[in-house]
């Protein structure tokens, strides 16, 4: 579990440790399918709207100001440990500078051996972003005969098979489905998109 969720784990089983009566709230006999104060009442208590308190709730906003967090400590009538736990919780992990762009992608020695024992076969290595890290001659001639074949050598210069399949006509005439093609190379970097590591 990360840790958003384990903040959403400890708001919603103190909220439910609080009863309408503990705060000074009426509820006028009705009924509650279940225990503790709802979500709004506690937004109310704390002086937030209730759709951002839900959204903390829910590990979706993780910026929240200490002042804000305070005011939900106060509302839910937490010790100095608990208070100090809730912020512990609620801190979004802090990017590095140096996080903005992934380490490059290098072709291992054994892929290279690999690539060099099946030099009559087409081959061609592509990382997990879609870039060409590496081809044999045959793989080379098959999808990208008109570009550089050292190109996957150098990363500022190596082809990306996303953009070779929507922007080069040679590429795009390899494949006689194309539209088919198209639709798995947008559902590859969605998923790339998605995995913040890649």
């Amino acid at each position: 579990m990360n840790k958003h969720g384990h903040l959403a784990d400890f708001l919603q089983a103190r909220r439910s440790q609080l009863q309408p009566q503990d705060v000074g709230l009426e509820t006028y006999g009705e009924r509650r399918r279940v225990p503790g104060l709802r979500r709004e009442e506690l937004a109310m208590l704390a002086g937030i709207s209730a759709p951002y308190y839900t959204r903390l709730e829910q590990g979706q906003s993780r910026n929240a100001s200490r002042e804000v967090l305070d005011a939900v400590a106060s509302a839910l009538r937490l010790d100095e440990s608990e208070r100090a736990h809730l912020h512990t919780l609620a801190r979004a992990p802090r990017r590095s500078r140096t996080a903005g762009r992934p380490p490059v992608e290098r072709v291992t020695p054994a892929t290279s051996a690999l690539l060099a024992a099946i030099e009559g076969t087409p081959a061609v290595v592509v990382g997990r972003r879609s870039d060409v890290l590496a081809w044999n001659r045959p793989g080379h001639g098959l999808f990208a005969g008109h570009l550089d074949p050292d190109s996957p050598d150098d990363p500022g210069r190596r082809p990306n098979m996303a953009r070779l399949v929507f922007l080069d006509a040679h590429t795009r005439d390899l494949y006689t489905d194309w539209p088919a093609k198209a639709r798995a190379v947008v559902g590859n970097l969605r998923l790339t998109g998605s995995n913040k590591s890649c």
